[in-house]
């Protein structure tokens, strides 16, 4: 292993548990403002002292500014770490860093805050090689979980030469380190149901359920669900509200699905699904929030030779289901890697999890291939 991979991925380890423990005991549920200005607090006094600070608007009207971080060098490359400190979990349902074993959990433990431990210390690391870049900056944004307005950042970072993303990490079947080069497109799918609301013992028939409209709207979603077929489409109903008493026929309601494909055009195919009318409601598909697909797998077959040659090992490219912002700027940065965080799992559950042990790991991997970026 290249011997500065060696001593910072072990400096990156050394803190990594209490670093995770002060972002994981700020609770911040994409949207929070004051739980998205503790973390930013948190992460801005892990910098480096010379740090340049900025803190731009963030993509989503009403939540805290981003957080932006750069260190200058005196070469002339450009290279962006990218994250996000917001997490799905609300208030009442946050669970503060404890350890079981080797693995670490937490609300946001591996998405992705274990990945924000990572670019910080990454960014530290970077200031020992001032003469290899112009510019290392750090980005990391507080609407990632839940965001429908547009990407606000890419053209500010058009023409770096690499974005490196420390969504959470994983191996190969083989056992190989692996990242991230490939993502599907992904899309959230609402559909408003307008009936007319009547008594439900006395009258039921002079409604129009709503309901019963969006049960029939989220059949039509599940049915075009089909992993694999040629756009390796997943179609999923996750969210259905509908009436507000018992006793009375819902006369409006509205439904969420989630949906990801290698492509966004198969998204078409879920929206013309969705009937016009059932029973008399009437409904109402819109697209809410569309995300991009990734797929810089061309454009890092390099990098990732370089990068196995100064980790020692071989770094794999994979390819993920789940959205990311590295999808926004893959695009404009062609050299745009994924999944350079810790390993772990159970995101988005109550059991959320990093393994210690893969802090070292990850980091020497992160740090593999941030050396491969800057020395083409």
């Amino acid at each position: 292993m290249d011997p500065w991979v060696q001593r910072q991925a072990a400096e990156i380890a050394r803190r990594a548990e209490r670093e995770l423990e002060a972002l994981v005991a700020v609770s911040s549920p994409s949207g929070d403002v004051h739980g998205a200005e503790e973390c930013a607090a948190v992460c801005a006094a892990l910098l480096p002292a010379d740090a340049q600070v900025e803190r731009p608007a963030c993509s989503s009207p009403g939540h805290a500014p981003d957080l932006l971080a750069r260190v200058g060098g005196t070469g002339t490359r450009r290279i962006l770490l990218l994250g996000h400190v917001d997490t799905v979990v609300a208030h009442e349902h946050h669970k503060p860093l404890r350890r079981d074993g080797e693995q670490l959990l937490g609300s946001g433990t591996v998405d992705m805050k274990g990945g924000v431990v990572l670019a910080l210390g990454a960014l530290r690391a970077l200031t020992e090689r001032r003469a290899d870049y112009a510019e290392a900056a750090l980005l990391l944004v507080c609407d990632e979980e839940w965001r429908t307005a547009a990407f606000a950042h890419t053209e500010r970072f058009a023409g770096f030469d690499a974005c490196l993303c420390f969504e959470g990490g994983a191996r190969t079947p083989e056992g190989e380190e692996g990242v991230v080069v490939r993502r599907k497109a992904a899309g959230t799918l609402r559909v408003r149901a307008r009936g007319r609301a009547a008594h439900s013992g006395s009258a039921p028939d002079r409604g129009r359920n709503a309901l019963l409209a969006l049960a029939a709207a989220a059949q039509a979603v599940a049915g075009c669900h089909d992993p694999s077929g040629p756009d390796h489409l997943t179609a999923v109903p996750t969210v259905m509200h509908a009436g507000d008493a018992f006793n009375v026929v819902p006369g409006e309601g509205e439904l969420v699905s989630d949906m990801r494909a290698d492509s966004s055009d198969a998204f078409e195919r879920v929206t013309a699904a969705i009937p016009e009318e059932v029973g008399g409601a009437t409904l109402h598909p819109e697209m809410v929030r569309l995300w991009p697909g990734m797929d810089s797998t061309d454009a890092t077959v390099g990098l990732l030779e370089r990068a196995s040659a100064a980790l020692g090992r071989p770094v794999a490219a994979m390819r993920r289901g789940g959205a990311s912002d590295a999808s926004h700027f893959a695009a404009a940065i062609p050299v745009t890697v994924d999944g350079l965080g810790p390993r772990g799992g159970a995101a988005h559950n109550p059991d959320e999890y990093v393994v210690e042990e893969s802090f070292a790991t990850r980091a020497a991997v992160a740090l593999a291939v941030a050396q491969a970026a800057l020395s083409p």
